[in-house]
């Protein structure tokens, strides 16, 4: 069992470890950086993590478990379609805007190691589409939306809120944008996504 020491010091390496990596991106941050951000030793660092790789994926799974549960909940809660694609784009959108670093590593992980997603699929609260499958097919019966795969949907969503954050450098420089006016287009998104989604599959 971890003591309260233990359990204060891995908090501690897990938001130093954030903080680099953010800055420095997965391939860039340093061990001992990280052991220098969080006032440790790069001994003790690794007594608690062994490589980088375990420290970036104690960081993912940390911001994860937290995201997760909240999207599965609106994807297979009572609400109708509209209010879903609204409170889904909000939620995710305010979730990526406190932990910004998330979407390219989790690029750089499915493309350097698939098994790590997958094997966080059996974890619970892992988003799951049933729910919102047979909801989007029943709306698409019923002809209140135009015919369309959930699946398809689903992509529209995500990729419509979490490019910004992949792209946000190129996005910057192609708009001529500062941090303070990117940080607003981000927060309009919250709306703006999901109007523009909801917009297009109206029936």
């Amino acid at each position: 069992m971890k003591t309260p020491k233990d359990q204060n010091t891995e908090q501690n390496i897990l938001q130093a470890a954030k903080s680099v990596f953010q800055r420095k991106g997965m391939d860039g941050a340093r061990m001992q950086e990280i052991a220098d951000e969080a006032g440790i030793n790069k001994a003790l660092l690794h007594y608690y993590y062994r490589s980088k790789q375990l420290l970036f994926e104690a960081v993912f799974k940390s911001a994860f478990s937290l995201l997760a549960p909240q999207l599965n909940k609106i994807l297979n809660d009572e609400s109708s379609l509209e209010d879903k694609i609204k409170n889904f784009t909000s939620n995710y959108i305010s979730f990526i805007s406190k932990h910004p670093y998330l979407p390219n590593f989790v690029i750089q992980e499915i493309n350097r190691n698939p098994e790590f997603i997958l094997n966080m699929k059996g974890n619970i609260g892992f988003p799951n589409l049933e729910t919102f499958k047979k909801q989007v097919d029943d709306e698409v019966n019923k002809k209140h939306i135009k015919p369309i795969k959930a699946e398809q949907l689903f992509i529209n969503i995500l990729s419509l809120s979490v490019f910004p954050f992949i792209g946000a450098p190129l996005l910057k420089a192609i708009g001529n944008i500062d941090d303070a006016q990117f940080k607003v287009l981000v927060e309009e998104r919250k709306t703006h996504v999901a109007q523009f989604i909801i917009n297009s599959i109206k029936a």
